[in-house]
C-alpha cells in the first residue's frame, strides 16, 4: 500500500520557488537575444514535464533503515512520457548503490532541503546513488547525496560515485550537498570510447558543495559545455589523485568547452585542480584554490587554459603548475601568493615568508604560448 501519512512533509517553499524559477526561465529562454553568444548560464532552462509525483506516496519511508530505491524508481518510472518532477521529502532514504535511483528524460528529481539519499554500505568497487544515463533535461536539486565509504565492505575499486552523469544533455545539478563517496562526488562523463564515445553535453553545477569523497569532489570525462559555478569541492582524501576537481578524458574522448566560476577548490589531499591532455578551451575565473597539499592548478596538456581573477595561495606545491605539452594559456590579473608551502612547514616557518621563484608559477619548458601578466605573486629573496 502506498504510504500517504508524510506527504505534506515536503518543503513547499523550496518546491515553489524551483517551478517558479523553471516558468520563468522558460519565458526568459525565448527572448534570448541572437546577439547572446555565452554558453554558460548558472540558471540554465531545461524542459521539464508538468506532472508531481511524491515519493511517499510509493512506498518511500525515509527512516534510515528501510531500502527506499524501489519505491523512489517507481515514483520515477511512474511519471508520464513527458517527464515531470519527483518530490522527495525531508527524511533519510537509503538507497542501494549497486541499483541506484536512475533519472528519465524530462525529469526533475527535486529533494527537501532536509532530505539524504544516503547509500547502503556495499563491498562494490562501483556504485552510483543517482544516475543520469544517456537522457537529456534533467535537473537534480536539494538535499544531500551521502555515500558509504566509512562503512565500505571493500578494499578495491576508486568508482563510488554520489551522482554519476554519462552521454547525458541539457542537465542542471544545483543547490545540493554531496560526500563521503567510496570515489568521486560527481562524474560527468561519456558512453563508449574512441569512435564511438557519446560524451555529455551542456551540464551546470551550480551551488554544489562536494566533500570528504576519497578520490575526488568532481571527474570530468569526455563532454562538452561543462559549467561549474557558485561551488566547492574540499576535503578529498583516500585514494589517488584526490583532487578538488580532475579533468581527465584520456582517451576515452575529448573535453571541450569547461568554465569554473565563483569556485573553491581547498583542503584537497591532492590538486585543488587538475587538467589532462585531451582537454580544450578551460576557462578559471574568480577560482579560489587554496591549502591543497598538491599544487593549487596543475596542467598536464590542455589546449586553450585562460585563469583569471583568481585567489591560487597557500598550496603545498606550485600555485600553478603548467606542464607537460600545455598550450595556449593566459594567466592574468590573479592573486597567486604564498604557495610551495610545504617547504616551509617542513622547516618550521610561516608560508608567508619571503621565498624563491619558481615558487607561485611554474612554467615548463616544453609548455607553448604561455602568457603571464598583471597577477600578485609572492615577494621574492
Amino acid at each position: 500500500m502506498p504510504n500517504t501519512g508524510n506527504a505534506q512533509v515536503f518543503n513547499f517553499t523550496f518546491r515553489r520557488k524551483i517551478l517558479t524559477a523553471a516558468a520563468t526561465l522558460a519565458l526568459a529562454a525565448v527572448a534570448l537575444p541572437a546577439s547572446a553568444t555565452n554558453w554558460w548560464n548558472p540558471t540554465p532552462t531545461v524542459s521539464i514535464g508538468s506532472a508531481s509525483l511524491n515519493v511517499r506516496n510509493f512506498g518511500a519511508l525515509g527512516n534510515g533503515s528501510a531500502d527506499d530505491t524501489a519505491a523512489i524508481q517507481a515514483a520515477i518510472n511512474a511519471l508520464p512520457s513527458t517527464g515531470g518532477t519527483v518530490e522527495v521529502p525531508a527524511g533519510t532514504y537509503m538507497i542501494n548503490a549497486l541499483k541506484g535511483v536512475g533519472l528519465r528524460s524530462h525529469t526533475r528529481l527535486l529533494l527537501d532541503t532536509g532530505a539524504t539519499l544516503q547509500a547502503i554500505p556495499n563491498s562494490a568497487s562501483r556504485y552510483w546513488v543517482v544516475r543520469a544515463w544517456n537522457v537529456n533535461n534533467v535537473e537534480i536539486a536539494g538535499g544531500t547525496v551521502l555515500g558509504e565509504r566509512s562503512q565500505h565492505q571493500g578494499t578495491t575499486g576508486e568508482w563510488g560515485y554520489g551522482i554519476n552523469i554519462s552521454a547525458s544533455s541539457y542537465v542542471y545539478v544545483h543547490d545540493i550537498s554531496v560526500a563521503n563517496s567510496w570515489g568521486d562526488g560527481l562524474l560527468v562523463g561519456a558512453s563508449g570510447s574512441g569512435a564511438t564515445v557519446v560524451p555529455s553535453y551542456s551540464v551546470t553545477l551550480n551551488n554544489v558543495k562536494s566533500n570528504n569523497n576519497r578520490r575526488q569532489g568532481l571527474s570530468i570525462l569526455p563532454s562538452n559545455q561543462v559549467y561549474v559555478v557558485n561551488s566547492s569541492f574540499t576535503g578529498s582524501n583516500g585514494t589517488l589523485p584526490q583532487a578538488g576537481i580532475d579533468i581527465e578524458p584520456s582517451t576515452q574522448g575529448p573535453t571541450q568547452n569547461v568554465r569554473l566560476e565563483n569556485t573553491t577548490l581547498s583542503g584537497n589531499l591532492g590538486n585543488g585542480l587538475e587538467v589532462h591532455n585531451n582537454v580544450s578551451n578551460l576557462t578559471l575565473n574568480n577560482v579560489t584554490a587554496q591549502n591543497n597539499q598538491g599544487f593549487g592548478v596543475y596542467t598536464g596538456g590542455p589546449n586553450g587554459v585562460v585563469i583569471t581573477n583568481s585567489n591560487i595561495t597557500t598550496n603545498y606545491l606550485f600555485g600553478i603548475s603548467i606542464s607537460s605539452t600545455t598550450n595556449n594559456v593566459q594567466i592574468s590579473g590573479n592573486t597567486i601568493e604564498w604557495n610551495y608551502a610545504l617547504w616551509f612547514y617542513q622547516h618550521n616557518q610561516s608560508p608567508y615568508n619571503e621565498g624563491w621563484s619558481p615558487r607561485d608559477i611554474s612554467i615548463a619548458s616544453t609548455a607553448t604560448n604561455v602568457t603571464v601578466s598583471n597577477n600578485t605573486i609572492s615577494p621574492m629573496k
